[in-house]
């Protein structure tokens, strides 16, 4: 039997020019958001965020730049990037998000794709945009948010908005909530490049939907710690906290995670799985290396799991209060996304009583479908479908799995300039995720792979590789690995790995055993935790071979392993 979705009666709203302006009422001199780094506008009360939103604007238009134009930004995370996509979407312009992490061609490729005519960039590009002008023909002004010795070769963000002239927010432009006002570009390669087009209203339905199903409140302090041009952090880590009146602080970088979480004393942190799976293998090593810890730890968790299940609340906070400490001491959730986390890491850090949950979604459905809820969750599963979506399994095979398909108010309008592809992603109005998955007796989506990541066995059987990688991954001699079909012939492929060694871990058993690392040793130890794994699976889904290698394996923003990519053959 499914269980019921409960909701939370939260503010509707169609636009995020809406949501700014509401929010900018309500919490008026409340903090809104704040850089851990020294930046030339490093903190905004609701009300200045919106006065900053209005002077750029009024200075964006007197520049002659025109509704509806195209305006990409770059840059490192900042309020400054949050006032440029603001000022964008408050008035009636079409954001372009750019990848900070792209190479220059590619770069250039999205601004030529997306027909930009404005760049607001930080100065760690001011190089690349020195002549890009020859290139770019349609970009006309370069906007940098520093100040320095650039304001020779660029108009200056903050001069802009010091010189700017203030309008009322009456005189703001009318929103079509259906238009296109959003552009992410979810590759930068030449001639490949594919432009999500997402409306204000897609994102504005999608920030309702979850705060619904996961109430934030205006106590809330996130750390933002990912780039805020995926569309995870910019509706969920960005949008999500100025819509409920929360704060949002920007980290200095990943390094400084742990500490920037105990300076700004943060209640929500948003992560891609993999900052889970290593924080949480910290605390587990620290845990193994002290004996009474390691006998104590897990009998504490035990107790504390029965003391909470016969209704004692908070147990878990007191009886781990330094491991808190460690974090802030004031974690409400961690919200892992991006890509599917371990069910063994969320386990084992609620054991510690960290709330855990995770989402799906892509930046198609601007981004999430299904959400898990802090009194209604299962760690193995994605989530319920949200209340602005439906999600139907296509084709299922004789296990329920299939295709998932979408449909709903946050789903894009379609590719830019890409009528092909737009009509590919879709059948019969339905959105095609390329994600197979199935639905669980209590309604909860469980995702099983990529589509076209599905390695046919020899017995002729689906072998999904995400869950063999997820298996090896625990290993602590295993930082990272790729699971494919060997021999790449249908219905006759072996199951074969490709394994990143941890360094770390080999480091500690060289020192500890006082062996040598070699090859040998290596291909010794892995073969080892390879049959580990094996044992835990059915015939046809064991690892047959591996090989080692020795770098690690591009990744996308959000940390996953860019399967097809040449680097990573």
């Amino acid at each position: 039997m499914k269980k019921s979705l409960k909701l939370y009666d939260v503010p509707q709203i169609s636009s995020i020019q809406e949501l700014l302006l509401n929010s900018a009422t309500k919490y008026t001199n409340k903090l809104a958001m704040e850089d851990l780094t020294n930046t030339p506008i490093n903190k905004v009360t609701f009300s200045e965020l919106l006065n900053y939103v209005l002077k750029f604007g009024s200075a964006l238009k007197n520049l002659g730049i025109e509704e509806k134009s195209h305006i990409a930004i770059i840059g490192e995370n900042r309020v400054q990037w949050a006032i440029s996509y603001f000022t964008c979407m408050a008035f009636n312009y079409v954001c372009v998000p750019i990848d900070r992490n792209l190479t220059q061609n590619e770069i250039f490729n999205i601004i030529h794709e997306s027909d930009s005519v404005a760049i607001i960039f930080s100065s760690n590009y001011s190089d690349i945009f020195d002549q890009s002008n020859l290139s770019l023909k349609k970009l006309e002004h370069f906007i940098c948010m520093d100040e320095g010795l650039l304001e020779a070769q660029f108009l200056n963000m903050k001069t802009l908005i010091d010189e700017g002239k203030k309008i009322t927010t009456a005189n703001l432009p009318q929103i079509d909530k259906d238009a296109l006002a959003e552009i992410i570009f979810t590759s930068g390669s030449l001639g490949r490049a594919k432009g999500v087009m997402l409306s204000q209203g897609n994102i504005a339905s999608n920030i309702v939907a979850m705060t619904s199903m996961l109430f934030i409140y205006p106590e809330d302090r996130f750390l933002s710690v990912l780039p805020m041009h995926h569309s995870y952090e910019c509706t969920c880590g960005m949008l999500c906290p100025i819509y409920s009146g929360a704060s949002v602080h920007y980290a200095r970088n990943l390094r400084t995670i742990v500490d920037d979480l105990q300076k700004v004393n943060a209640s929500i942190l948003l992560a891609v799985p993999l900052l889970f799976d290593k924080m949480f293998k910290k605390i587990a090593k620290s845990i193994s290396e002290e004996k009474l810890k390691s006998i104590l730890v897990p009998k504490l968790v035990g107790l504390s799991n029965f003391a909470e299940k016969i209704g004692i609340k908070d147990i878990k906070k007191k009886l781990f209060a330094e491991l808190h400490q460690k974090f802030g001491g004031n974690i409400r959730i961690f919200i892992a996304g991006g890509a599917a986390p371990d069910p063994k890491v969320a386990l084992g850090l609620r054991g510690f009583g960290f709330n855990f949950l995770q989402g799906y979604g892509l930046t198609e459905t601007s981004p999430i479908l299904a959400l898990n809820q802090l009194n209604n969750f299962k760690d193995h599963a994605t989530g319920l479908p949200m209340p602005n979506v439906e999600i139907v399994i296509d084709n299922p095979d004789e296990n329920g799995v299939g295709e998932i398909f979408a449909k709903g108010t946050s789903i894009m309008l379609g590719y830019y300039k890409n009528e092909i592809a737009t009509k590919d992603a879709f059948s019969n109005g339905w959105f095609k995720t390329g994600d197979l998955g199935y639905f669980d007796e209590d309604g909860f989506l469980i995702i099983a792979g990529r589509k076209k990541n599905v390695i046919i066995s020899k017995s002729g059987k689906n072998v999904f590789p995400e869950e063999i990688e997820d298996m090896l991954n625990r290993s602590q001699f295993i930082l990272e690995s790729i699971v494919y079909g060997k021999d790449n012939k249908k219905q006759d492929e072996i199951i074969a790995a490709k394994i990143v060694p941890d360094a770390e871990a080999f480091i500690e058993l060289s020192e500890s055993e006082k062996v040598t690392i070699n090859e040998k040793l290596m291909l010794e130890v892995l073969a080892k935790e390879v049959e580990k794994v094996n044992k835990q699976l059915p015939s046809f889904k064991r690892v047959m071979k591996f090989e080692i290698r020795e770098n690690e394996f591009e990744k996308t923003t959000t940390q996953k392993i860019k399967r097809y990519s040449s680097n990573n053959q």
